[in-house]
């Protein structure tokens, strides 16, 4: 199946991640001082926590820091300090903040899922990790950092089991875990890290989504489908679970509806490449679909719909050539099969069919310049040239030119590329006759009639050869 983009949860969940301030923009000296003239107390813990949420932490934090002076024990105080610490990339003494919260109230919720938070943020916090615990022996300090993550939000939920950032970030450390055991092999522990975070959380897209990805890798076409839908509907927006959605129908065959679950997918993230793509691959396919049950021009919109998604899609243009040539607009099916080709140097059938059309319209020179240029590109790309059909034909155009021994050379070229091509030994029977070597050309016939025994053509001049 198409490229299934598996997400990081962690990377777009991340709690408490709001626009920070600049020293120089939040406040200056004088204003802090007079907000410390103007209010003692509880109202300096009610400005603060003011100014914290208009996220002016610089000037928040010297409020908290005024009331943790005459009220050591102040809980509410320490977080606030914590948060704006925080919010200022300032791990260290965030987590400080946070411990000294947690230490006068080992039950407070809010603490332990900020000092979750911080584990998360792996690459800057390992510090303070290391200050307050140290991992055991054989034991990565990210894994120790994750079970710490864990536990802070844990604990947190044990505190106040209503408490629902807590909840959140706990399903997203879970899953996170889920995606790390998968790929380290442990498919089946990483399943079962998803479900304790949809446990937590129900409503977390994002393991219904992963939970989607492991059971299509599994083969589970059908539970796939209902996670990828579940995180669809937790999660409108998720263009990567429309995709893949897409993706199965596609391979059952349903084009319709992999086609729909594209639109909503490009409806919400109109550059989505990977979506791009697979839309104009099962455009394509309705249009050979609809083209072969009869409804040759609805084929041909569809193949120009495909580009409009993917405008090199080499498989549309050929397909577009094909239908164009079908309804005997051959100027319309050169322009197609050309770009093709262009686009696509492995699309052999492309410059065959072009071949094919121009030694019908007598331009044997470019029949052949068509027919060389399918060799020259294998060569280039360092593919063998047993396309047998170019090969047939470019002796045949030597044929019509009188280059019988170059004739005789591409046709058993083509046998070799493709030993049951009845016509090839057909046509290869026909030049040994007219070399005057009938005794080969009956062996070609023979050949030929073994293989295709309807052959009238070889039949004819089989008797003809033993008359």
């Amino acid at each position: 199946m198409s490229v299934m983009a598996e997400r990081d949860p962690i990377q777009e969940n991340g709690f408490l991640k709001g626009p920070q301030s600049s020293p120089g923009t939040s406040g200056s000296p004088v204003a802090i001082a007079s907000a410390q003239q103007g209010f003692e107390g509880k109202d300096n813990l009610s400005y603060a926590n003011i100014l914290r949420s208009r996220n002016k932490f610089v000037d928040a934090l010297a409020l908290y820091d005024l009331v943790l002076e005459k009220d050591s024990g102040n809980v509410e105080a320490h977080i606030g300090k914590g948060i704006c610490l925080q919010m200022q990339n300032m791990g260290r003494p965030a987590f400080d903040s946070f411990a000294e919260a947690i230490k006068l109230d080992p039950q407070n919720a809010c603490a332990h899922t900020h000092c979750g938070i911080l584990y998360k943020d792996e690459g800057r916090l390992v510090e303070a990790a290391e200050k307050s615990m140290s991992p055991p022996k054989e034991c990565s300090i990210f894994a120790f950092l994750d079970q710490h993550r864990l536990k802070s939000y844990q604990k947190a939920l044990s505190a106040d089991p209503s408490y629902k950032p807590a909840a959140e970030c706990l399903a997203i450390v879970l899953t996170d875990l889920g995606t790390s055991l998968k790929l380290a092999g442990n498919t089946q522990e990483g399943i079962q890290k998803y479900y304790e975070a949809l446990r937590i959380d129900p409503h977390y897209a994002p393991a219904y989504y992963n939970l989607g990805v492991v059971y299509s890798e599994m083969m589970q076409y059908d539970t796939a489908l209902s996670c990828y839908e579940k995180a669809a509907l937790e999660r409108p927006l998720y263009a990567e679970a429309y995709c893949n959605m897409g993706v199965i129908y596609k391979n059952r065959g349903d084009l319709e509806s992999a086609i729909a679950c594209y639109e909503r997918c490009l409806a919400v993230s109109p550059n989505f490449e990977i979506a791009k793509n697979n839309m104009a691959i099962a455009l394509t396919d309705l249009g050979t679909k609809v083209k072969l049950e009869g409804d040759i021009n609805q084929g041909v919109a569809y193949y120009k719909k495909a580009l409009y998604y993917n405008w090199h899609y080499a498989d549309a243009m050929y397909n577009l050539g094909v239908a164009y040539g079908e309804m005997l607009k051959f100027d319309m099916a050169i322009v197609f099969y050309e770009l093709a080709f262009h686009f696509n140097p492995h699309c052999a059938e492309a410059c065959n069919n072009l071949g094919v059309i121009y030694k019908d319209r007598d331009n044997l020179d470019k029949a052949v310049e068509c027919y060389q240029a399918i060799f020259t590109a294998c060569m280039a790309l360092s593919i063998k040239p047993n396309f047998s059909q170019s090969l047939n034909n470019l002796g045949v155009v030597y044929t019509v030119q009188g280059k019988m021994d170059a004739a005789a050379s591409m046709i058993e070229k083509a046998i070799v590329a493709n030993p049951t091509y009845a016509e090839a030994y057909n046509n290869l029977g026909v030049l040994y006759r007219d070399a005057g070597n009938i005794s080969l050309a009956i062996e070609a016939y023979e050949q030929c009639l073994k293989i295709d025994p309807d052959s009238r053509n070889a039949g004819q001049c089989y008797v003809e050869g033993l008359a």
